[in-house]
C-alpha cells in the first residue's frame, strides 16, 4: 500500500472549500489503498478564515493526523484592528473604503511575508514531515496551496529527499485576480515570482483546478512541460448530499447564493432583473449566505427590502441543505484578470444539488461551459439585466408547474464526484512512478 505525504495549511476545524478538497480526497485515497499521512498546523495557532468544526465528522479515524505550531502575524493584525476575523483571501472589504492603516498593513502583508502571510508555519511543517518521511517510508509528499508558501515547504522536502512530489495549486499565485491589491513592489513581483518558478520547475507533478490556470502558470518558464500539468477540478462528496434532507419548502421561488461577494462581484445586470420581477410581483424571495461588504448588503436591501434574508458563514452540511432547498442556485465570476479559469468550489456542489443554475460572469469562462455542459443553466454577462430577467422569467414558471421538480443530469455530474477525482489524482501519482 503506498503511503503519500499530504501536506495542507487548512483542515478541520477550518472551513471552506480548500479544507473539503483534500478532506473528501483522502477519505476516497483509503478507499482505494493509499494510506494518507496529513500533515497540517494547529488550530489553536492557525490563522482561519472561517470555522467549520462539523467537517471533522467526515474524517476517517484511521488517517494520520500530525499538527504543528505556526509562527504567523494574524493575530498582532487582529489586536491592533480590534478585529475578531482573519481577512478573506479575495478581500471582502471595497477598496474604495480602506483607510490608511488598511493600506499600510495590506502593504506589509505583501511586502514582508512572501509568498504570503502563512509563510511562518513552514519551518514547523518542514521539521514534522522530515521526521515523517524517516519513520513512516512516505512515498510521495503532496503539497496544496493556498496558502502558496506550502510548495515551498515540498520545494526543500524534493531538494532533500528526492521523492515524487505532486503540486495541488488550487488558485493561481501571481496570477491570482486580486494580486495587484496587495500593493507589492518590483523588487517583492520578482522574488515572489522566482519561488513561483522553482515550484513550477522542480515538482513532478502540477495539479489545478481549471484549464485557465493551467494556461496561466505554463507562461511562468520556458523550462515547463505542458505534460506534467493535471487539471482535477474542485468537486462534490455524494455521500454528503445523501445525509441532507432539505428544508421545508417555502410558497416562493427561491434563489440561493452561498459563498463571499466583493467589489469584484458584478450584480447590476442581476439586480435590475430581479427589481424587475418584484414590480411584477413574482413570488420571490432570495437567501444570501456568507461574507459581503455593507455596500452590497445595502444595494440588495434596497432592491428586495421583503424579499431578502441574509445568513453569515453556516456549516458545510447546512450549505449543502440549503442548495437543496433553493429552486435556483446563484454562481457569480468575479470581474477581474483571469476570471476566465475561476472555478470555485460551490460550483461543483450547485450541480450535485440538481437545481438550476443562474451564471453571471465570462460567458465563454470555464465555469460557463462547465454548467451549459451539464445542461444545468447558462451564463450571462454582468451587464446583461434583460437576459438574466427574461431566463428567471422562465425558471419561476417552471417552478410554478412544478415546485418540487430537479435536473434529470446526476449522470453527466457524476464525473465531478470526489470518488471519481480521487481516481484521477491516484492515476498523476502513478505516472510520476510513486
Amino acid at each position: 500500500m503506498k503511503r503519500v505525504l499530504i501536506i495542507t495549511y487548512y483542515w478541520p476545524p477550518s472551513g471552506g472549500a480548500g479544507v473539503q478538497r483534500w478532506v473528501k480526497l483522502s477519505k476516497y485515497f483509503l478507499k482505494q489503498g493509499i494510506t494518507p499521512y496529513i500533515l497540517t498546523v494547529n488550530p489553536a495557532k492557525a490563522s482561519y478564515a472561517l470555522l467549520d468544526p462539523t467537517l471533522n465528522d467526515d474524517l476517517d479515524p484511521s488517517i494520520k493526523i500530525s499538527r504543528t505550531s505556526t509562527l504567523e502575524p494574524y493575530g498582532i493584525y487582529k489586536a491592533i484592528t480590534l478585529q475578531k476575523q482573519i481577512p478573506f483571501g479575495g478581500f471582502a472589504n471595497d477598496e474604495k473604503q480602506l483607510n490608511l492603516f488598511q493600506k499600510v498593513t495590506r502593504f506589509i502583508r505583501g511586502n514582508l511575508f512572501l509568498p504570503d502571510a502563512r509563510v511562518g508555519w513552514n519551518k514547523f511543517a518542514f521539521r514534522a514531515a522530515c521526521k515523517l518521511i524517516e519513520t513512516e517510508n512516505i512515498d510521495a509528499v503532496i503539497t496544496t496551496s493556498p496558502p502558496h508558501s506550502t510548495q515551498l515547504v515540498g520545494l526543500k522536502l524534493k531538494k532533500k529527499y528526492k521523492l515524487p512530489w505532486l503540486a495541488d495549486l488550487r488558485d493561481p499565485w501571481t496570477g491570482i485576480y486580486y494580486y495587484d491589491k496587495l500593493y507589492l513592489s518590483s523588487f517583492s513581483k520578482k522574488r515572489d515570482a522566482k519561488m513561483e518558478r522553482d515550484v513550477l520547475e522542480n515538482a513532478d507533478g502540477v495539479v489545478v483546478v481549471s484549464n485557465d490556470i493551467r494556461k496561466n502558470l505554463l507562461t511562468k518558464s520556458t523550462l515547463l512541460n505542458g505534460s506534467k500539468f493535471h487539471i482535477i477540478p474542485n468537486g462534490f462528496d455524494a455521500d454528503d448530499f445523501d445525509k441532507v434532507i432539505s428544508e421545508q419548502k417555502e410558497i416562493e421561488f427561491v434563489i440561493s447564493y452561498t459563498g463571499t461577494l466583493t467589489s469584484d462581484y458584478r450584480l447590476e445586470g442581476f439586480l435590475f432583473a430581479i427589481r424587475k420581477l418584484i414590480a411584477e410581483q413574482q413570488p420571490l424571495r432570495l437567501h444570501i449566505t456568507g461574507s459581503l461588504p455593507v455596500g452590497i448588503r445595502e444595494s440588495l436591501e434596497m432592491t428586495a427590502p421583503e424579499s431578502v434574508r441574509f445568513k453569515s458563514h453556516v456549516s458545510h452540511h447546512d450549505a449543502i441543505a440549503q442548495m437543496k432547498a433553493a429552486d435556483l442556485l446563484l454562481l457569480i465570476i468575479p470581474d477581474a484578470p483571469g476570471n476566465k479559469g475561476i472555478l470555485t468550489g460551490k460550483l461543483f456542489e450547485y450541480l450535485a444539488a440538481q437545481k438550476p443554475i443562474l451564471g453571471i460572469g465570462p460567458v465563454d469562462g470555464d465555469a460557463s461551459m462547465i454548467v451549459e455542459n451539464c445542461n444545468s443553466g447558462t451564463t450571462f454577462k454582468y451587464e446583461d439585466g434583460n437576459g438574466i430577467y427574461l431566463f428567471l422569467l422562465q425558471k419561476i414558471a417552471d417552478w410554478k408547474d412544478n415546485p418540487i421538480s430537479v435536473l434529470d443530469n446526476a449522470e453527466v455530474v457524476a464525473k465531478f464526484s470526489r470518488e471519481q477525482q480521487a481516481k484521477e489524482m491516484i492515476r498523476v501519482l502513478n505516472e510520476m512512478n510513486c
